[in-house]
């Protein structure tokens, strides 16, 4: 073998070790109605518009709505997967602006109580995927479950959903201090929903801060402040959202921004985040060639 093709060999090895540019980012918020399924979709929607290769994972396992809310009716979901019918690239489905979703079941109790054997699965079967994917969005459950916390540990950034409610504030310190307690995440993207005004969404902001910094040894970042607006409600009877159906209304245009802010987060060198080698293909395809071309 000459020195050429071996100088072939190992600049091919390098391109398929190299890593994929790719933000993985959990939208969540430990209560439910507080909006995070469509500040995902309408991040996801923005950001697909810019010409950026997204996907969607429906993280609620046993009330899926992403499909709903986009009046889509996938064929197959990560039920079928993990008993084997199909494959997760079987699952994945195209949503509007060429953005790629990953839908779970819905009214499943099994999906949301899966064993360890099952979770492997799930984690195994993301191994599978090949898209080349930049951004990933993790619409996460409501609550505090095993699932919710293994997928905002796995991500770069983790956008915390909450509204002016008591309910609302005491659940999302509550994820907030699980997750930097026991599981060592300690920054969070704070998105106020639902507001009257930006000075509402400070406040808010504000409350929550008062509490983590008295209790909690934390960093929060007030990333936005989207609008109480009835132009979303209008969106979901038409099974559409709002960025789309109305893409200048206030809330819409405050999704917009948040979007551009995240495209301008720098992505890590190196995952993050204790079981983020479930998106190992996703964020490096093998870290085999890069063992053997050292």
């Amino acid at each position: 073998m000459t020195n050429n093709t071996i100088r072939d060999q190992a600049s091919g090895l390098r391109h398929l070790a190299r890593p994929l540019s790719t933000k993985v980012i959990a939208v969540t918020g430990g209560k439910g109605g507080v909006g995070k399924s469509n500040i995902t979709l309408g991040l996801a929607i923005c950001m697909a518009r810019q010409g950026k290769k997204v996907m969607v994972f429906d993280a609620d396992l046993g009330l899926a709505n992403i499909d709903v809310m986009l009046g889509i009716r996938p064929k197959l979901n990560l039920g079928h997967v993990l008993i084997g019918k199909c494959t997760l690239k079987d699952a994945v489905i195209e949503g509007p602006y060429g953005i790629k979703i990953i839908p779970a079941t819905s009214g499943t109790r099994s999906m949301t109580e899966l064993s360890h054997t099952q979770h492997v699965g799930l984690i195994r079967a993301f191994s599978t995927l090949e898209e080349e994917i930049e951004i990933l969005l993790i619409d996460t459950a409501a609550g505090i479950s095993d699932m919710v916390i293994s997928f905002s540990r796995a991500a770069q950034n983790v956008l915390v959903v909450v509204c002016d409610e008591p309910t609302s504030i005491t659940d999302a310190y509550a994820l907030i201090k699980l997750l930097s307690r026991e599981h060592q995440v300690q920054r969070f993207k704070v998105v106020a929903n639902m507001l009257r005004s930006y000075r509402e969404g400070r406040e808010l902001f504000s409350k929550l801060t008062l509490v983590t910094q008295r209790f909690l040894n934390v960093s929060l970042d007030f990333v936005a402040c989207i609008p109480l607006d009835d132009k979303v409600r209008q969106s979901v009877k038409k099974q559409k959202i709002v960025v789309d159906a109305f893409p200048r209304s206030p809330a819409a245009l405050a999704i917009t921004a948040l979007a551009n802010k995240i495209l301008s987060w720098p992505t890590p060198d190196v995952p993050n985040g204790h079981l983020e080698f479930f998106i190992e293909r996703l964020l490096n395809k093998s870290g085999f060639f890069r063992r053997i071309i050292r």
